[in-house]
């Protein structure tokens, strides 16, 4: 068998991608028979046209690598000995991408004597993976799965990337910023916050310093932090600190802060199930403009001056109920914050956090206390001073 060392066709003296010379080389190799389960690998897709999401890197594969015709899979080595030897033939090393896809089966324990793992988590809801390794898991994978006789994943989810104004991050450009310098200055959450509000679903983002710093600082400190403050002082303020939950009448724009909450819950719900996670905590941050909104529409401390008790009652509960929704609907991704803003508030028992919980507004059990003084969730931070760290840190 006659391989080449650099490009990607079978040729006599030129790489057909860059024209440069090469050098051929025999040894003996395993072929994964591909082209048998050519015809199923299609089918299947045809039966199961959401299996990868977004559309465009299926697109991908079928018009590069399937459509063309499947070539069957160089699966061992023999001229080198590092990687994970073939039992039955000790002198062949498995290729690299054999290892790796059978890893997440073996993993839970699939042909060992304890398979129990296996049995609870296979087949998995979501599989998913950068972009760039698309080719591996939606040919590759589902075709292994396949001759084991073994259930696909139900879904495969090919993200995108986050990239630099001037392209990929390259140490050569000097445009590299690693997360763990970020979560030392700014916190996990805010990291996590902004990975997750930024990178788009089917389309390559773009990371600036100017984007972090104005979203850690008008998205986190300003409307999230300040809104959970404000509220916590006005409790303390007005009710000694306890949330009130009963009250004669609600406030005129009460049922439409709970009818613009619930439908923006719905809309949360139906983007998580859809994998556009941006849009989720989109979601989450129209809800908490609007409660900012609401205060200054209701006005408590004209309501605490007037001394109208029932209707300061009404808004104090109704702040306090969305600061409890925003935070289960921040737990799946800054798991760390909500649990602040539960503690806060006050709200220890656990099914006070459940998602089953979102869509009542009876929920504050009677009798529950904030905490005396709340503690900002973010610092606000001087944002050219912020903008030019960043900016050292990538060009170190």
């Amino acid at each position: 068998m006659k391989l080449i060392l650099h490009g990607t066709q079978l040729v006599d003296g030129k790489c057909p991608d860059c024209g440069r010379e090469v050098k051929l080389m025999q040894e003996e190799s395993y072929f994964f028979n591909m082209k048998k389960y050519q015809d199923w690998l299609v089918k299947f897709y045809e039966e199961n046209p959401d299996f990868i999401v977004p559309l465009s890197r299926k697109n991908e594969i079928f018009s590069n690598f399937i459509k063309p015709g499947l070539e069957d899979l160089c699966i061992s080595r023999t001229t080198f000995d590092w990687g994970i030897k073939m039992k039955n033939d000790p002198k062949h090393v498995l290729y690299v991408w054999v290892d790796a896809l059978t890893n997440y089966i073996t993993a839970l324990g699939y042909g060992s004597d304890d398979d129990s793992l296996f049995q609870k988590y296979w087949p998995a809801d979501l599989h998913i993976v950068g972009k760039e390794i698309i080719r591996f898991h939606g040919i590759y994978w589902p075709i292994f799965l396949k001759a084991l006789g073994l259930a696909l994943p139900k879904k495969i989810y090919a993200h995108s990337w986050l990239v630099m104004k001037d392209g990929k991050m390259s140490k050569s450009k000097g445009n590299v910023i690693y997360p763990e310098t970020l979560i030392e200055r700014y916190g996990l959450d805010s990291l996590k916050y902004y990975l997750l509000r930024t990178m788009q679903f089917a389309t390559d983002s773009v990371f600036t310093p100017e984007d972090f710093v104005d979203r850690y600082n008008f998205d986190l400190c300003n409307d999230l932090g300040n809104l959970l403050n404000r509220t916590i002082g006005m409790m303390n303020k007005y009710f000694e600190g306890n949330i009130p939950t009963e009250f004669a009448e609600k406030n005129e724009v009460d049922d439409e802060l709970e009818k613009f909450t619930l439908n923006e819950i719905a809309e949360f719900e139906k983007n998580m199930d859809e994998l556009y996670l941006a849009n989720s905590l989109s979601n989450v941050w129209k809800i908490i403009s609007r409660t900012n909104k609401y205060i200054d529409e209701t006005a408590p401390w004209i309501l605490a001056k007037e001394e109208n008790k029932e209707k300061l009652k009404s808004v104090m509960f109704h702040l306090a109920e969305n600061l409890r929704k925003i935070a289960i609907l921040l737990k799946p991704f800054m798991n760390e914050t909500a649990e602040k803003m539960f503690a806060q508030l006050g709200l220890t028992a656990e099914e006070l956090k459940t998602w089953d919980s979102l869509n009542s507004y009876t929920q504050i059990p009677q009798n529950t206390k904030v905490t005396e003084k709340g503690e900002p969730l973010f610092m606000r931070k001087d944002r050219e001073e912020e903008i030019e760290f960043i900016q050292n840190v990538m060009h170190a």
